[in-house]
């Protein structure tokens, strides 16, 4: 690993732990039509986000170019690429990694949904993004989630699924795996063990109470991933801060979920 790029990872992976809590806002068309108000008030979340000192944000770089000057240095950046959605209708690159250097990240994320006739279009797009951002010592980060289609396109967290994309991905060079929490410790310790790269979670899809979230990032750390990037399940709760440090109790610290939910006040 060349200095530039290790440089840049080591700053994600700061923290004694060994593990990234990183919260995304990145999720844009992901939603559709409209946004939820965590991402609408788009700079009242990222002051309540940086305030409990993530280790990194993930977010598009129109975001990062207007709003994120006051955070600029202090908090790691992480810019994501892709525009898209599960079902597909929607698959396109909206930044390239030079932005990313121009923007000051250190991190380039992309997108993709694996699975169906799409999937070897999907990995192209990674591998050219690999090849484009080792110019610059740039680490890239992939987003990747297993589809199935019975009853229409949708996100599997079969183990077999998420080890299938989690290779995938290490295949075509990436520096940081991001693929969804399995559901089952044991299994998910395996296709860690698997994978030759830092593999982090998902947050996941939106729980109904913000200790189901930490519960899910209790067995993340358990399976021995390097930790997760989160997104609804902090700027979707009402105190988005103390969630933050909730999070970062669980992932970093080693506490359980009541712990971490006593210990930021909630």
């Amino acid at each position: 690993m060349n200095i530039g790029k290790l440089i840049r990872m080591n700053r994600l992976f700061a923290h004694p732990s060994g593990r990234l809590c990183s919260v995304a806002v990145d999720h844009l068309l992901g939603y559709s039509y409209g946004l939820p108000d965590g991402l609408k008030h788009i700079r009242e979340t990222l002051a309540a986000v940086v305030a409990a000192g993530p280790d990194a944000v993930t977010m598009h770089k129109g975001i990062a170019a207007s709003v994120w000057q006051p955070y600029a240095g202090k908090v790691p950046l992480i810019l994501q690429s892709t525009l898209a959605r599960a079902d597909m209708e929607v698959f396109e690159q909206g930044a390239t990694p030079e932005d990313a250097v121009r923007l000051g990240a250190d991190g380039f994320a992309l997108a993709a949904f694996m699975g169906g006739p799409t999937e070897a279009a999907r990995l192209r797009v990674i591998a050219d993004c690999v090849r484009e951002a080792a110019r610059y010592d740039m680490p890239v980060i992939c987003h990747i989630y297993p589809r199935r289609f019975d009853g229409g396109p949708h996100i599997t967290f079969e183990p077999e699924d998420v080890a299938w994309v989690v290779r995938c991905a290490a295949e075509m060079g990436v520096d940081v795996i991001k693929a969804p929490y399995c559901g089952d410790v044991q299994a998910h310790a395996q296709i860690v063990a698997d994978c030759p790269v830092p593999l982090v979670a998902a947050g996941g899809p939106r729980t109904e109470t913000l200790k189901d979230a930490l519960q899910l990032m209790a067995d993340v750390v358990q399976s021995g991933a390097r930790g997760a990037t989160i997104g609804r399940n902090i700027w979707g709760f009402p105190d988005v801060t103390a969630a933050t440090r909730a999070f970062k109790a669980v992932i970093h610290d080693g506490k359980t979920p009541q712990e971490a939910q006593q210990l930021v006040g909630l």
